[in-house]
């Protein structure tokens, strides 16, 4: 069926200047069509965390943003997620090395639920129980950090290495490592 004269969808729909949140100073991500303020609200923005940092070596990092809230022609967003791209994960993971992961649930000081993902890598070949070991008190320590700080202040903590560093100086007594780091930090709705 053929389309009707008048005006086109494309040319009706409305652009919303989108922001990050404040943790990241309220960044202007980009712009993002919509037909109005309802159809903006809860869409996923994927960005790389140094176009909000501006910092390069953080090009390694995607953050996904959830559109909360559309005025006006300026959209607000929270943070639903930070995740290491795949490949960067592959560079560090190697033969002859030996490989901790963990999923840690927790709770900020703020009483927002989090779900932590967290990769250790050795620089050789360890013992089992030592995995074990490391699991245990990344376990421990993510718990602990996650209930002393607020939201903003472990997303601070996360992107600025903060968090990987006191983390692997815990763990460091266990066995030298080459690598702590947040494979993906989820935010849960509140």
């Amino acid at each position: 069926m053929a389309q009707p004269k008048g005006v086109e969808k494309w040319k009706a729909k409305q652009w919303f200047n989108v922001h990050a949140p404040p943790v990241f100073k309220d960044v202007s991500i980009g712009e993002m069509p919509a037909n109005d303020e309802e159809a903006a609200v809860g869409r996923n923005i994927i960005v790389s965390l140094d176009q909000l940092t501006k910092n390069p070596s953080h090009a390694y990092t995607n953050v996904v943003l959830k559109v909360t809230e559309a005025k006006g022609e300026a959209a607000q967003t929270r943070i639903v997620r930070l995740e290491l791209v795949p490949s960067y994960i592959r560079s560090f993971v190697r033969r002859y090395r030996s490989v901790s992961t963990g999923v840690v649930n927790a709770k900020t000081k703020d009483g927002r639920p989090v779900i932590v993902k967290l990769i250790v890598v050795t620089k050789q070949r360890t013992a089992a129980t030592k995995i074990v070991g490391i699991r245990r008190e990344m376990t421990q320590f993510t718990k602990a950090y996650c209930t002393e700080n607020d939201l903003d202040a472990l997303i601070t903590a996360v992107t600025e290495g903060k968090f990987q560093a006191e983390m692997g100086s815990k763990l460091n007594h266990i066995t030298d490592l080459n690598k702590v780091e947040v494979r993906k930090l989820e935010v849960e709705a509140a």
